[in-house]
């Protein structure tokens, strides 16, 4: 019996929306998964985490999980560590990848280590700031920065400056959502994300906003915004940015599935920002807009990410 056989057999729950700042985005993205798994003939039961006892799993006959859950207590490796404790096989990166690429400042660090190309940062702890620093971190970093809360995604809490009272604010409106701050040289051109499939890279997109940076609001509000893919990079520069991509994505960990942000600065030189281990899943998101270009539905998407669930060795006992 074929692996994916075996899959179809499965009770899956799709644990999504939970507690987190992207609840909204999750709860779409959880329908949406499951919307699809059942069209493909999966035994599908949709769980709502926030206020949900994990243990109730034991009680449900879940063979498999497939997380919906962005952002903090889902894409962090807690939900992953309870299911490794509990024996139940998950999608996605383990408690180590996803730990590790949901933390911004670290996962910078991993980057550069590996010398994988990646802007200037620095990273400030609140208990250490004080607003006479800030003139010193904007000099260090050429004068204007992106300031990052370093755990949290879909440009939650993100904000920039180019002086220090801008920079003294947005770090307070930061430090309200993290003790630790990423504050990152501002990169001055167009964003790309790649979405990955096992070991393979998916077509780019570029993104395109009005707005000065692709925040929350042009990622899930506007109608402005617009999404290129194919990107019309040339051949060579695909390969070179997917590429990146797959390094990164593997330098911090992560396993399964995911997306890789990136930005090409003004000399052209491509600029990996952060590993997105379990990114949005509506239909409209732009892993399944990759994965059409790729010939994939979102169905067969959504039943890879479960296979290649099935064929990682996390080392644990339900492999």
């Amino acid at each position: 019996m074929s692996k994916l056989t075996d899959i179809k057999n499965e009770h899956i729950a799709v644990l999504y929306g939970g507690d987190s700042a992207e609840r909204e985005v999750s709860l779409l993205s959880g329908k949406a998964i499951a919307k699809g798994l059942k069209r493909e003939g999966f035994k599908v039961t949709l769980i709502d985490t926030k206020g949900y006892c994990l243990s109730q799993l034991s009680q449900l006959n879940i063979d498999r999980v497939f997380i919906a859950l962005h952002g903090r207590g889902g894409e962090d490796g807690c939900v992953q560590g309870a299911l490794e404790y509990m024996g139940i096989p998950y999608t996605g990166s383990g408690v180590l990848g996803s730990a590790l690429s949901m933390d911004k400042n670290r996962s910078k660090q991993v980057m550069q280590a590996c010398g994988l190309p990646t802007a200037p940062f620095v990273v400030v702890d609140k208990a250490h700031f004080n607003e006479a620093k800030a003139s010193n971190i904007l000099a260090k970093l050429g004068g204007k920065v992106m300031v990052k809360p370093a755990h949290e995604g879909s440009s939650i809490g993100m904000s920039m400056a180019n002086d220090a009272t801008q920079l003294t604010k947005a770090l307070a409106d930061a430090f309200s959502y993290d003790a630790e701050v990423l504050v990152e040289a501002w990169i001055n051109g167009p964003e790309y994300t790649v979405s990955i499939l096992g070991e393979q890279a998916l077509p780019a997109i570029h993104m395109e906003t009005p707005n000065a940076f692709y925040d929350y609001q042009a990622k899930y509000q506007s109608t402005s915004t617009l999404y290129h893919c194919p990107c019309h990079l040339s051949e060579q520069d695909e390969q070179t940015l997917q590429s990146l991509a797959l390094q990164a994505f593997k330098a911090t960990g992560a396993q399964g599935w995911g997306r890789v942000d990136v930005m090409r600065n003004e000399n052209n030189d491509w600029q990996i920002l952060e590993v997105n281990t379990v990114p949005g899943m509506t239909e409209t998101s732009l892993v399944p807009k990759a994965a059409k270009v790729a010939g994939l539905s979102f169905e067969q998407l959504v039943t890879r990410i479960l296979e290649l669930s099935a064929e990682k060795d996390t080392g644990s006992s339900h492999d």
